[in-house]
């Protein structure tokens, strides 16, 4: 018979866990009473953007992706197979929300750069917004560069 036969589970665990949920579920609650995921405010949505790029994607045969202008099909940058992750992985997750709505490719998607700095990339077919900052600097840094073409620098 071994040790973990004849003692009794640890309280201590036990106690640690339920803290642990109970904290869990007030933090949830505290966070959905003050409304922090709140709208922006009619202030906030007076504010127009200081740059904007509309830009769609197309899969390459090699398995890069290309960025294009959308008004004027101008290549921006193409994504080599096994570099830039996290832009792949934010254009997988918009693309899994069109295909759940049956939307295609066509519609183009908005790239905002903010007074305050921010930085958002919006599905303008399903109205689905991503605030880039959230991620870090590097990840925001990704996205910024294709504000501005090769050609426009």
């Amino acid at each position: 018979m071994s040790a973990i036969d004849k003692d009794p589970f640890p309280r201590w665990t036990l106690f640690a866990a339920a803290t642990l949920i109970v904290f869990s579920l007030v933090a949830a609650a505290s966070g959905r009473y003050l409304n922090l995921n709140a709208e922006p405010s009619a202030e906030q949505a007076d504010i127009a953007p200081i740059s904007v790029r509309d830009l769609t994607f197309a899969d390459a045969p090699d398995g890069s992706v290309q960025v294009l202008d959308a008004t004027g099909e101008q290549i921006v940058l193409v994504l080599e197979p096994g570099t830039n992750g996290f832009i792949r992985g934010v254009l997988r997750g918009m693309a899994r929300a069109r295909r759940a709505r049956g939307i295609d490719q066509a519609p183009p998607f908005r790239l905002a750069e903010w007074p305050d700095g921010r930085l958002s990339l919006e599905d303008t077919a399903t109205g689905q917004r991503i605030e880039l900052n959230s991620f870090g600097a590097d990840n925001r840094a990704a996205f910024a560069r294709l504000l501005v073409s090769e050609s426009q620098t």
